[in-house]
């Protein structure tokens, strides 16, 4: 399975930091944000890796380059500017081939292993949904059985991390005429009302490190546990 770490962002309401600095190079703990995700991917096999690219994305592939570092094969696919997150992934697809492939916001942080995800021989996507964190109490979607909707509670928070099969990309753009800009969540909205989205909760660490606040609340806890484990030895 190929991976593919949505990184093209400008980073708004995380300025002043990302006038000058683009969101995945943050450093949160010890490490730039976006590294997290390749090492975890690296860790359970996942290698060959698209990332998507557009606010100073210079500085994103200068930092990375090929990957192999990580132990990773990053393909680069850099954006004039930002397509939101469905056009981005819709401009990816030669890259992608035409397998299921496992998508993750580039601006989360979680210790979600990132394996074992299952999907349906009849659905199109399967999302892991999160508990509400305090800045998103309305969460986004709501499980009955194994199937994500839109209707009944609870609800719970979409955590950016989805197995989806490339083909609903291309088609949403067929159907709107070559469209090159658009939301994943307009893709992924008749797919949930026709029953074709699978999901479950995962109950691990998980953040949306999308404000100053939270990213300095991350930083200040990952680099506590650093400390731990240094003074455990």
């Amino acid at each position: 399975m190929k991976a593919m770490i949505l990184a093209a962002g400008f980073g708004k309401r995380l300025r002043p930091l990302t006038e000058t600095t683009p969101k995945p190079l943050l450093q949160v703990g010890d490490k730039p944000l976006l590294q997290y995700h390749l090492e975890r991917l690296a860790a359970v096999g996942i290698t060959e890796v698209v990332v998507n690219t557009s606010w100073l994305a210079e500085k994103i592939e200068d930092y990375f380059a090929d990957g192999t570092a990580l132990g990773v094969n990053i393909h680069w696919s850099r954006e004039s500017f930002p397509l939101e997150t469905g056009g981005g992934i819709a401009k990816a697809l030669p890259l992608l081939g035409s397998d299921p492939f496992l998508l993750i916001n580039g601006d989360v942080w979680t210790d979600c292993p990132l394996e074992g995800f299952q999907l349906a021989a009849d659905a199109e996507a399967h999302l892991i949904l999160v508990d509400n964190p305090e800045h998103h109490p309305q969460g986004d979607f709501a499980l009955v059985s194994d199937r994500v909707t839109l209707d009944v509670s609870p609800r719970y928070t979409f955590s950016g991390i989805s197995v989806v099969r490339p083909q609903l990309f291309a088609r949403y753009q067929t159907q709107h005429g070559g469209l090159d800009s658009f939301r994943w969540i307009d893709v992924m909205r008749p797919e949930i009302k026709s029953g074709l989205v699978t999901g479950e909760r995962y109950n691990g660490q998980w953040w949306d490190v999308g404000t100053v606040e939270r990213l300095t609340l991350l930083d200040d806890q990952l680099k506590q546990t650093l400390k731990q484990d240094r003074d455990s030895f």
